[in-house]
């Protein structure tokens, strides 16, 4: 009943934790009364922070960083993010790691209050007690910022606590993520990250009515609820393409926001931006290996590439008039975009999803890749929303899913309607 909880489910396949890395790239500066030991640990759970996202939901617009109050829309009303600074009064100046872990493991407050599945405990339970000991001592080495938490603006009964502990009976079992010792040390990793402080599968897994995670479809893909967006399917090469990508580019995507098939837009650029820029190579690469081990052999793409010379089939309307009068100049003639700047929109995956709702957001609202530190200065996509009317955005859009070898279903003016909010 509560709203949108993360959809990672637990691993059992073994018995020997996973071993923590070592941070050397956090940039998150240090108290100077923070040495030795207590140094190490701190400068680990900056990094974990930084993995975990956690700045990004408990920071609100214009805000101190992890003070909280942060509006989160949901399908049942809106969350109110906590203050996660040292403020004895308003943050986690008072909690032990007790508390802390409590609340990663269990979903429960210091005073044991089951906590929103918004916070996404069903995914950080997976986190080790070292790891969420060093991201407590993180968490304790910030300024204290004195700002009380909002309560939640949930329709009844959806914030109440009987209807939490439904939700839970129902969805949700504490446990810390157990490495499978038929896999090596880098799977390992990479599915840790992945499914725990991670928590790909928030948005990467498909939600039931009462938002949780559909059973049997982890990570392959769904709406993303308030988000008017699709986060593709991480299972099938046929979308995301990463269970079937080439390491190196997956690497670079999560590192800079740009590999040469595409780049990082909408709530994907932002998770770049605030969080994977700043992981390791060795962890980006085993998330990498984890998430290549999920391909699934039924959805394996056996349809040819083809060449960037071939044209397109005939379709109806405008299309390509309108493609060579708005899009040709950065997107090229045959679709071949230009390398480090436009991506591709030839044998783009992004480009002929089933689900149109990201390529019609895109292209009526615009958008970035992040600034990260591989490509500070992000070229971007203007918006056409007031250029282009209902048909003729559906037109350029069918011409581009059905040229240059791409082949797609149509894209409706409906379609397009629906993505311009209107009724």
């Amino acid at each position: 009943m509560p709203p949108v909880p993360p959809g990672a489910q637990r691993q059992s396949c073994g018995s020997a934790p996973v071993p923590v890395a070592t941070n050397k790239t956090a940039t998150t500066p240090i108290p100077a009364n923070r040495v030795g030991p207590a140094a190490a640990q701190v400068a680990q759970g900056a990094y974990l922070a930084r993995a975990g996202n956690c700045m990004a939901c408990h920071t609100a617009r214009g805000g101190t960083p992890f003070a909280g109050g942060r509006g989160i829309e949901t399908p049942f009303g809106t969350v109110y993010s906590s203050n996660l600074t040292s403020d004895t009064s308003t943050g986690l100046g008072s909690w032990s790691s007790n508390d802390f872990w409590q609340a990663m493991h269990d979903g429960r407050a210091k005073d044991g209050r089951l906590l929103n599945p918004a916070f996404p405990y069903a995914s950080f339970t997976q986190v080790t007690r070292a790891d969420s000991d060093a991201l407590f001592a993180y968490l304790q080495s910030l300024p204290p910022s004195r700002q009380p938490n909002a309560d939640h603006a949930l329709r009844w009964p959806f914030g109440t606590q009987t209807a939490l502990v439904i939700w839970r009976a129902l969805y949700f079992t504490p446990g810390v993520y157990q490495a499978n010792t038929a896999k090596p040390a880098s799977w390992n990793r990479g599915a840790y990250l992945v499914r725990g402080l991670g928590h790909c599968g928030a948005c990467h897994t498909p939600r039931n009515a009462l938002g949780a995670a559909k059973s049997g479809f982890d990570l392959a893909g769904g709406m993303m609820p308030m988000q008017n967006g699709y986060a593709p399917s991480l299972r099938s090469p046929l979308e995301a393409g990463v269970a079937g990508g080439n390491t190196q580019h997956v690497v670079a995507l999560l590192k800079t926001g740009l590999s040469p098939n595409g780049s990082a837009t909408g709530p994907m650029a932002e998770v770049v931006r605030n969080s994977t820029q700043y992981l390791s190579n060795s962890d980006l690469s085993a998330m990498t290996v984890y998430l290549k081990s999920l391909v699934t052999p039924s959805l394996q793409d056996t349809r040819p590439a083809a060449p960037h010379s071939e044209t397109a089939r005939p379709v109806p309307g405008n299309g390509a008039k309108l493609y060579e009068t708005h899009c040709v100049q950065c997107h090229g003639a045959q679709g071949e975009g230009v390398n480090g700047a436009y991506p591709p929109l030839a044998n783009n995956r992004a480009v002929t999803l089933a689900d149109t709702s990201n390529l019609v957001q895109m292209l009526l609202f615009g958008g970035y890749a992040p600034a990260t530190a591989g490509n500070p200065r992000p070229f971007g996509m203007p918006p056409f929303v007031l250029k282009l009317n209902d048909k003729e955005t559906a037109a350029v859009l069918t011409y581009i899913r059905n040229a240059w070898g791409n082949t797609a279903p149509q894209v409706t003016e409906l379609n397009v309607n629906r993505a311009r909010g209107q009724p």
